[in-house]
């Protein structure tokens, strides 16, 4: 690499190399504040972020040569980077009530966010099975120690140890497929495989490669049959890391999967019966499983679940609208996901813990505010119109049907009714019980900001979802 290609390459990669450095900083600033004034630390963290933001949409055109083609800065990661800023910003202004409740108020915090945000980055440009490594590891590292943040809460050590063990078995899966993988194609590089793998009778080896990169990848996205970590690990970590890892890692997850399966891999046909299985089952384990939960953070982790599921059979439909509608269903599931745990912040006091669903009872008659967000994101998950939820899952459909898949939609929709149950069950519990006495939701400036942005955002794409569809479409990658 001579000196124009690395200056290339380091323009290439500005947004991760400021988030990175800002961390760095923050995580030796943090040592000499005082505890009373590390909320400063938050705003800062932010800073950098929009300076990413900033630098990400700044760098214009499309850059294929990045550290020897390892690294992209293409519409298509613009698309997901901007996912990322907004879970990983709306993350640190809900995070700042809460780590004070908790106690949990630690400098290291703002800085591990910015770490795994810049984890993420480098997964949505990577282009190389490396690249996308180095990626994976820096964000599940840090997910790791953010799942057992609140050391003195038995829940969250287990939470944390679960995560660290299962974690690095399915990085070991990976990393065993990118060894095949390299092995029979001499390369890393999803192009270079691309190319390798076409015109060529098929090689079961590579079939067996591509079956151990997608059991690593599944686990990162919480699907059927690696899903079994998201209940507990959702449950005892921290409220806000639940809801970052709910959007962020998960959105990271996929990607990467729409990196690889549907550029170089997209040939091996067997892998679509493969993921069209695995999501079926993946909706329909998260649906069944969420009816008898009471805890409504491990709810919501079968929500993720089955919203997992959902967002694979754009994969399955594949081809450009197949794509798109991922991008956009990742997008909305976003807003509408860090809108229904910044609530359950809200709920959180010194005597309410805010997680059991019966600490939401009567809670439209109460604080009538907090009640008809609940409401709207509540709607929006379980995809009812004319909410952006709903659009996220119609897309979706609309995408399997053009393709000639008609049963996977019917099976997508009736198992959709079933997960509505649970949706509308806390909504019942909202708006027909009695309110329970000592419940005193807060509402601080940072947590109705990041109410206030969910719920526009969850709005907005409802009223204009064809203009966002067209933004993502406008994004996917040329193959």
């Amino acid at each position: 690499m001579n000196q124009a290609q690395l200056l290339q390459s380091v323009v290439a990669s500005l947004p991760e190399i400021v988030v990175i450095i800002g961390a760095c900083i923050l995580l030796i600033v943090g040592l000499f504040v005082p505890p009373g004034r590390r909320h400063l630390l938050g705003w800062a963290a932010i800073a950098v972020i929009l300076l990413a933001a900033a630098l990400t949409f700044a760098i214009g055109g499309e850059n294929d040569g990045a550290y020897s083609s390892m690294f992209v800065t293409d519409q298509f990661s613009r698309f997901f980077k901007g996912i990322f800023y907004i879970a990983t910003a709306l993350t640190l202004l809900m995070s700042r009530r809460f780590i004070e409740i908790e106690r949990i108020n630690i400098g290291e915090y703002h800085a591990l966010l910015l770490f795994a945000l810049s984890g993420m980055m480098i997964m949505a440009s990577a282009t190389d099975l490396l690249s996308i490594y180095v990626g994976l590891e820096l964000m599940a590292l840090c997910t790791y120690v953010l799942t057992g943040f609140m050391r003195r809460e038995r829940r969250s050590n287990e939470a944390a140890l679960k995560y660290v063990v299962l974690g690095a078995v399915a990085t070991g899966v990976f990393l065993y497929g990118v060894s095949l993988i390299y092995g029979l194609t001499g390369t890393t590089e999803l192009s270079a495989i691309a190319a390798a793998a076409t015109g060529q009778a098929r090689d079961p080896g590579i079939l067996l490669a591509v079956a151990f990169i997608v059991a690593g990848l599944v686990f990162k996205i919480g699907a059927v049959p690696f899903h079994m970590w998201v209940p507990d690990i959702y449950e005892g970590a921290p409220t806000p890391i639940t809801a970052f890892m709910s959007v962020g890692p998960k959105a990271a997850g996929f990607a990467v999967i729409l990196r690889v399966f549907l550029n170089p891999l997209v040939a091996v046909s067997e892998v679509g019966l493969v993921v069209a299985v695995i999501a079926v089952v993946t909706i329909a384990l998260g649906s069944f499983v969420a009816l008898v939960q009471d805890n409504i953070k491990r709810l919501l982790a079968y929500s993720s679940i089955a919203h997992s599921g959902f967002a694979l059979l754009g994969i399955v439909a594949g081809g450009p609208d197949g794509i798109a509608s991922v991008m956009l269903y990742l997008l909305i599931y976003t807003f509408m996901n860090i809108g229904i745990f910044a609530a359950i912040v809200v709920m959180r006091s010194e005597r309410v813990q805010g997680e059991a669903i019966e600490d939401f009872s009567g809670l439209a008659r109460s604080h009538r505010a907090l009640g008809l967000l609940m409401l709207l994101f509540l709607f929006a998950l379980a995809g009812i119109p004319p909410t952006a939820g709903f659009f996220a899952k119609f897309y979706i459909l609309v995408a399997l049907i053009d393709q000639g898949m008609v049963a996977i939609p019917v099976i997508a929709v009736l198992l959709s009714v079933v997960a509505a149950y649970f949706y509308i069950r806390i909504v019942m519990v909202i708006y027909m019980r009695e309110p329970v006495a000592g419940t005193a939701p807060a509402f601080t400036p940072d947590l109705t900001l990041v109410l206030a942005i969910a719920a526009a955002g969850t709005i907005l794409i409802g009223l204009f979802p064809q203009w966002f569809l067209d933004l993502a479409q406008s994004s996917i990658l040329q193959r």
